[in-house]
């Protein structure tokens, strides 16, 4: 269950602050959990290669619009890209692991 986050402004103390960061972080893991579900599942719509699986034009759509939408939060785009480039090679390694290409 979602445990409810308070605003920064309520935080009193330095260790309510990192208490609250501490959720977050947990239920951005949890939706990376979820989100890895969803990988998995797209794979049985590809065709079983390393050119289908790695989705080239698709990564480079991802990488773009997740930088636009940090911009649209106050973050940094390129830090933001960077964290998917890393976070979609994890995913695509994950799936070629699926289909038996890598090990």
């Amino acid at each position: 269950m979602k445990e409810k986050v308070k605003q920064p402004s309520n935080c009193r103390t330095i260790d309510e602050v990192r208490q609250e960061i501490d959720k977050i972080d947990r239920e951005i893991i949890n939706l990376l959990g979820s989100r890895f579900q969803y990988i998995k599942e797209v794979v049985k719509y590809k065709l079983p290669d390393e050119k289908s699986i790695s989705a080239e034009e698709r990564y480079n759509k991802v990488i773009k619009e997740r930088g636009d939408w940090a911009k649209e939060y106050g973050l940094d785009n390129k830090t933001i890209e960077k964290v998917y480039q890393i976070l979609l090679d994890y995913f695509i390694e994950e799936q070629l692991k699926i289909i038996n290409l890598k090990t």
